[in-house]
Order: C-alpha cells, then sequence, then structure tokens
C-alpha cells in the first residue's frame, strides 16, 4: 500500500503529477529510430510545500527490431548500442520499470495521472508515445499530449532557452561532460522546473503581502 504523501499534489497542476522525463536516442524519428535510453525523475512537496526531487529511474535499451541507427545521433549523444556493459533491457521491460514507480507516486498524490516535464518534451513524448503503441502498453500513466516545457519557462524566467546556459542562469552546476546523458539532463530538468516553481509561490506570497518588484529581484 502507498503511503500518502506528506502535501499532495493533487491541486497544483490540476490533478497531474508532473515527471521530468528524458530520451536519449538514434536519430529523430520515433517510428523508425530507436530509443536508447530514458530517464524519469518524480518531483514531489516537501513538509514546507516545497518542490523537490523525490525519486529517480532510468535504463539503457535495447533497440527496438529492424530499427534504425543515425551515426550523426549516436556521435552526439555518446551512445555505442551494441556496448556489451550497457546492461540495457528491451523496450517493454524498460517502460515497466519507469512506469510503476510513476503510477505509485500519482497515487500517493492523489492524481490523476502523470505530466511529462521536459526541455522541448515534443521531442520526448513523441518517441515515449511510439514505444508505447510498439510494446502495446495499454494503460500509460502519462497524459497522451500535454507536457511542461521548460525551454519556455527558462526562457520567461532566466532569458535563456537552452538548458545549460537556463541551469547557470538559475545557479544550477552544470557539468557539459556529464550531458547527454537521460538522467543527468532528466535531474537537472527537474532542479529547474522545481526552482521555477518555488520561485512562482515565493513571488505570490511576497504579492501577497504587498512587497514591491524591487524588494522580490533579489529572490533566486
Amino acid at each position: 500500500m502507498d503511503t500518502p504523501a506528506t502535501l499532495p499534489l493533487d491541486k497544483r497542476f490540476r490533478g497531474y503529477l508532473p515527471v521530468v522525463v528524458d530520451i536519449e536516442t538514434a536519430g529523430f524519428n520515433p517510428k523508425k529510430n530507436a530509443v536508447l535510453e530514458i530517464a524519469a525523475v518524480i518531483v514531489e512537496f516537501d513538509s514546507d510545500g516545497n518542490l523537490g526531487i523525490t525519486e529517480r529511474h532510468s535504463t539503457h535499451v535495447v533497440p527496438f527490431k529492424n530499427s534504425e541507427l543515425d551515426e550523426a545521433a549516436l556521435k552526439f549523444n555518446g551512445i555505442d548500442p551494441h556496448h556489451p556493459f550497457r546492461m540495457a533491457i528491451e523496450e517493454h521491460a524498460a517502460l515497466d520499470l519507469l512506469f510503476k514507480p510513476i503510477r505509485h507516486a500519482v497515487k500517493r498524490n492523489n492524481c490523476t495521472r502523470a505530466i511529462l516535464v521536459g526541455h522541448n518534451p515534443a521531442f520526448d513524448i513523441a518517441f515515449l508515445n511510439a514505444a508505447i503503441t510498439r510494446t502495446h502498453i495499454k494503460r500509460s500513466p502519462f497524459h497522451p499530449f500535454s507536457t511542461f516545457d521548460t525551454a519556455t519557462l527558462g526562457g520567461l524566467v532566466y532569458r535563456q532557452t537552452v538548458l545549460a546556459k537556463i541551469a547557470q542562469a538559475a545557479g544550477i552546476e552544470w557539468d557539459n561532460d556529464k550531458a547527454h546523458s537521460a538522467l543527468y539532463d532528466a535531474e537537472k530538468t527537474a532542479e529547474l522546473f522545481c526552482i521555477i516553481v518555488n520561485r512562482w509561490k515565493h513571488l505570490t506570497a511576497l504579492a501577497a503581502d504587498g512587497k514591491t518588484d524591487t524588494e522580490t529581484s533579489t529572490l533566486p
């Protein structure tokens, strides 16, 4: 039985639980190119009502049968799909591995389903939905098309749209050598999402107290 969340998220995002997803692939076509690595980071409220990372899940994925592997994409993300130490698992098993804890988190937060948070998430949700279709998974915990985009949020708050630049502007440590790993990118995207949501909470509270723009300008 799931332990109820101390402060459930059901009222914050209209019944949706934000789950940050990053997918590394062998190209740009979700129907032809393989998913090679997938990560999901769950965020929840702490006892003070601030959003933070609570769970991290990731796995390498075996390219699906007859999938295409684009050499330029592999060079970009540095993944060797045939490396013996990848410990990759089949696509269906990979989705099951991620979906199980996400369903538990949705339940304990009294939410109806998860909503994918990503950096330019149209890419990730297209590959996720294609994998769900290929593996005949009948019930995904995710909304099929709605997403939250940290590129848009970063442009609004930090005047940047590239993840590395937004992270640096937000004071998040960034290591270029670790970038383009699904888990690393998902973690950094999750950190950014939490900072922005928490900053909005603080600004809203200050506005309710009658603080001026000058007084709020020092917030992170």
